[in-house]
């Protein structure tokens, strides 16, 4: 099996590192990540600049662009070969409910199933790296079983993985969850600049305003490790006949 590893913390971040070493020695595993934090960055690709590729002296490679970059620069001329999986984390915090449309994350992953290649995104709930050798674990054996279970062998997938910042014997079982919904955002915050101009810094996420059971946020409130199949098509299907009558009336 061989596994791509990415992320959106950068090549540096604890949570990469200790998912490389709970991967490498159950597959061939190659990091192509961030130089920098890209948090945020959802799908987003370079496309006005060039990008660079540098080696770090643990083999890791790091991109100057973002986690949907390295991805795309990894599956399209630097690997020379095509991953039987992706695997994108560990994130510093929660990718869960509205969370999903923004992550980086998640963002590195999507960008492999685009390609056709199964592929997952973890995330840790807490920021801070508590207990993110358990959550490397968790991934660890996830890899395992999709693998028993020839599950690589049968198209693509997109996972979206939380793992509560708990000891390994204390995280709950795996449930599959569906998304939940949070609040609006708090309120931008602004600030003078030294030269008088006026800053602006988007804020925290706000709550969870859909956390009911059978949602990734309960899920993980609870101590479970949250796992949704995600999918790309935006298309609103429950409206199409509503909007193609709308339609003809204005063309009428």
């Amino acid at each position: 099996m061989k596994i791509l590893i990415s992320n959106d913390d950068g090549f540096q971040a604890p949570g990469i590192g200790a998912l490389h070493d709970a991967l490498k020695d159950i597959a061939d595993v190659e990091v192509v990540a961030p130089e920098h934090n890209n948090s945020a960055k959802s799908n987003a690709l370079t496309l006005a600049a060039p990008l660079y590729v540098h080696k770090a002296h643990n083999g890791f490679r790091y991109v100057t662009g973002t986690p949907a970059d390295c991805v795309h620069i990894a599956l399209k001329g630097l690997l020379g070969y095509r991953p039987d999986l992706v695997v994108s984390g560990i994130n510093n915090g929660a990718n869960m409910g509205d969370d999903t449309i923004y992550s980086g994350t998640v963002g590195a992953a999507m960008e492999a199933y685009l390609f056709g290649i199964p592929a997952i995104a973890f995330s840790q709930i807490e920021k801070g790296w508590a207990h993110v050798d358990a959550a490397a674990q968790v991934a660890r054996r996830l890899v395992q079983q999709i693998e028993r279970e020839r599950m690589l062998d049968g198209g693509a997938f997109l996972l979206n993985v939380n793992v509560p910042n708990r000891p390994l014997e204390e995280l709950k079982p795996v449930q599959v969850c569906r998304l939940g919904r949070r609040h609006s955002a708090e309120k931008v915050i602004t600030q003078e600049s030294p030269r008088g101009e006026t800053m602006y810094w988007i804020a925290g996420a706000g709550g969870a305003k859909d956390s009911g059971e059978g949602t990734d946020f309960h899920a993980t409130a609870a101590g479970h490790i949250a796992l949704t199949p995600l999918q790309i098509d935006l298309t609103d299907h429950a409206n199409l006949g509503q909007w193609r009558e709308t339609v003809a009336r204005l063309g009428n």
